[in-house]
Order: structure tokens, then C-alpha cells, then sequence
């Protein structure tokens, strides 16, 4: 899919060039913001809920102000620090009552450190696609960022993959393919062209029902419990990114 989205767009009029650096940042943003950033995903949901691993990931426009503020010297205002204490404390309230509930062991810990570098390295990806988009367009910059995360993947699958369980995972290929193209195809080009379109803000402030629809999905298909501490952790990264988003875009104004 995104072999094919590269070639039609290459082929368009006005297609831009990018410079060698450009594909080298796009190449890299790809592979650790997709590659990496799920590789921890998906290692990480083995050993904490589901819901859990949303609010976790959440944390990614925390991050993203961090990484602007510590690698392109850009001024953190008194009320993003608000936010950002928000939202850890959030994320510390749902952790005590996962720990609380739950009979854990070593691989919760685990499980939770494996997310939040999830959420470090997709903060990459959306400060690093904010940086390159305006000069080379989202579809372009989407199509072979993902490219690269899918070299990391067959590479991984390669080196680290068991290809004699190939032959039993004919009955996954249904769920496989909708996962393909339902939560990352689709996805992936919709975000690129949202931030083109409303800014990187407002995604994150629109993207602010992802916790809440996991917490819920979760409890309803995957039998997981719903507790005061994560309603309460969750209402707190809310708002901590909402009113990161909000003031934002108020200052951009």
C-alpha cells in the first residue's frame, strides 16, 4: 500500500524533491517513530491491560513538548509545566490501582517501562513529521516514513521471526489484514493529513478520546476491570493534554 501511495505520488504534479537529508530524517523518523515505537507496544500489552497501555501511551505530547523544549531550545510557558504535572500524576494514580487490583509481578513494571518507551519514540515521529512535512507534503512524507518501518519490520521478522509458524496463522490473516489497513494504513495517512490541515494541536486535542475508548472497549470485549484510580488518572491526562493542545494553539493564534 505504501509502495504503491509512493509511486502515484511521486508520478503527480508537483511533486517536491527531498533533499538527502530529508530522506535520511524521514528514514529515521519512520523506523523509530512505527517500527520501534510498536515493536515496545506490542511486547509491552503481553504484561499490562490494554487500557492501561493507552493511557501510557498518551503521554506522547508530553513527550513532544520535552524533546522541543530540550533539543530545539523551545520555551516551556508556566501553564504547559502545569499539564505536564497533570498528566504524570495521571499516569502515577492509574499505575497504583492497576498495582492495587492486580497480582503483578517484575513484568508489570516491565510491561509499563516497555510502553512509555513506546510513547518516547512516537513523540519522535510527530515532533520529527511537524519539522518535515511543511516542506515535502504529509501523503509523500507519510508513505515512505512507513516504508522505512516496514523494512525494520521484515528485517526484524528475519532475523528474530519463527517461519515454521507461518503455515498456522493462515485463520489470522483476516485479522491481520484488517489491522493492516484499518489501524495503520488508514490511520497513519489520516493524522499526516490532519496535521497539514488543523495542526498538530488540535490532533492531539481531538485524540484525547483515544483513552477513554480503550478503557471502554477494553472493559467491554477483553473483560477488564474499571477502577476509580484509572478514571480519575485518565480524567487527569486529559485535561493535562487538552490543556497542552488548548493553550498551544492559543498562543499560535
Amino acid at each position: 500500500f505504501y509502495l504503491a501511495a509512493a509511486y502515484f505520488i511521486s508520478r503527480r504534479e508537483g511533486n517536491v524533491r527531498m533533499a538527502r537529508k530529508q530522506w535520511l530524517l524521514t528514514f529515521l523518523i519512520g523506523l523509530t517513530g512505527y517500527y520501534l515505537s510498536s515493536l515496545f507496544d506490542f511486547l509491552g500489552l503481553q504484561y499490562i491491560s490494554a487500557g492501561l497501555e493507552r493511557l501510557i501511551l498518551f503521554l506522547y505530547p508530553t513527550f513532544a513538548v520535552l524533546i522541543n523544549f530540550i533539543v530545539f531550545r523551545q520555551a516551556v510557558p508556566r501553564n504547559q509545566w502545569v499539564a505536564l504535572v497533570l498528566t504524570y500524576i495521571g499516569i502515577g494514580l492509574a499505575l497504583a490501582g492497576e498495582v492495587r487490583i492486580s497480582a503483578t509481578d517484575a513484568n508489570f513494571w516491565w510491561g509499563s517501562f516497555l510502553v512509555f518507551l513506546c510513547a518516547i519514540t512516537y513523540s519522535f515521529y510527530i515532533v520529527g513529521s511537524g519539522k518535515i512535512i511543511p516542506r515535502v507534503g504529509a501523503m509523500k512524507f507519510t508513505a515512505y516514513a512507513m516504508l522505512s518501518a516496514t523494512v525494520g519490520v521484515f528485517m526484524h521478522y528475519l532475523v528474530k521471526g519463527n517461519f515454521a509458524q507461518l503455515g498456522h496463522t493462515v485463520s489470522l490473516l483476516p485479522y491481520g489484514f484488517l489491522l493492516a489497513i484499518m489501524a495503520t494504513v488508514a490511520p497513519s495517512f489520516l493524522i499526516s493529513a490532519a496535521m497539514k490541515k488543523i495542526g498538530s494541536n488540535n490532533v492531539a486535542i481531538i485524540s484525547s478520546i483515544g483513552p477513554v475508548s480503550t478503557i471502554l472497549q477494553a472493559h467491554w470485549f477483553l473483560g477488564e476491570a474499571v477502577f476509580a484510580e484509572q478514571i480519575i488518572g485518565t480524567a487527569l491526562v486529559m485535561i493535562g493534554v487538552l490543556l497542552l493542545g488548548w493553550k498551544q494553539e492559543k498562543l499560535a493564534r
